[in-house]
């Protein structure tokens, strides 16, 4: 199975391609903004790399959240393209179940691993594992103080907001695993969930409405305003 993969669910951007878990290219690229512009080149950069077309790609993974509502949107509109031009399958990949992948066994041993991405806000996005990996909980935003009660005992962090945790749980171990998904995991999970028929759909994770600000009602006969 040949395997498009990519995530820019936060302040990041990476896509790869793998056959039967090899990796035949990959890009990544820390970044703030810019995931609309970068993604589409640097799939195509990584399918130019591996030497391969449309017709030779089998499944597409892709994170779903949570994590920044621009960035999951960017990559999950360009899931469902591709996969519908292409007519390929998607696999749903949760962003902190791709950076818990992410982390060393010999890190995660004897201890509950929470991951805890960044929401631009005061709380957190958060999900615990045990050191197998396991689950515990399915990914939820809360205040910090609360996300320590999600993994008692012997605590390891990783994500790109961890570090906010260490000053409330001096004893926990920060993971040296990277704050942001990387493709070449999402797509190795992909095979497996897709596989096993465990793929989330291709749907967002955001766990909190979006930072809009609505237009104000207009009263019944009130004209739009003109453009000058």
């Amino acid at each position: 199975m040949t395997i498009l993969a990519f995530d820019c669910s936060t302040q990041s951007c990476s896509a790869a391609v793998l056959r039967n878990q090899d990796v035949l290219a990959c890009r990544s690229r820390a970044m703030t903004r810019g995931q609309s512009e970068a993604l589409m080149p640097m799939i195509a950069a990584v399918l130019d790399e591996a030497g391969l077309g449309w017709p030779e790609i089998s499944l597409i993974g892709v994170t779903v959240g949570p994590g920044t509502f621009t960035g999951i949107r960017i990559g999950l509109a360009a899931a469902r393209g591709l996969a519908l031009a292409a007519h390929l399958p998607i696999a749903g990949i949760g962003t902190c179940e791709a950076l818990a992948h992410g982390v060393a066994a010999e890190e995660r041993r004897g201890r509950t691993l929470l991951v805890v991405v960044d929401s631009k806000r005061a709380d957190l996005f958060v999900q615990a594992f045990d050191e197998r990996l396991v689950p515990l909980g399915p990914p939820a935003g809360m205040a910090p103080v609360k996300a320590l009660d999600l993994a008692p005992g012997p605590l390891l962090l990783a994500g790109d907001a961890a570090e906010r945790l260490v000053a409330l749980r001096p004893d926990a171990v920060l993971s040296s695993a990277p704050v942001h998904p990387d493709a070449r995991i999402v797509a190795r999970l992909a095979a497996v969930r897709h596989a096993a028929g465990t793929a989330l759909p291709a749907e967002p994770i955001y766990l909190r409405p979006p930072d809009v600000t609505l237009p104000a009602r207009r009263e019944p006969g009130q004209s739009e305003p003109v453009c000058r």
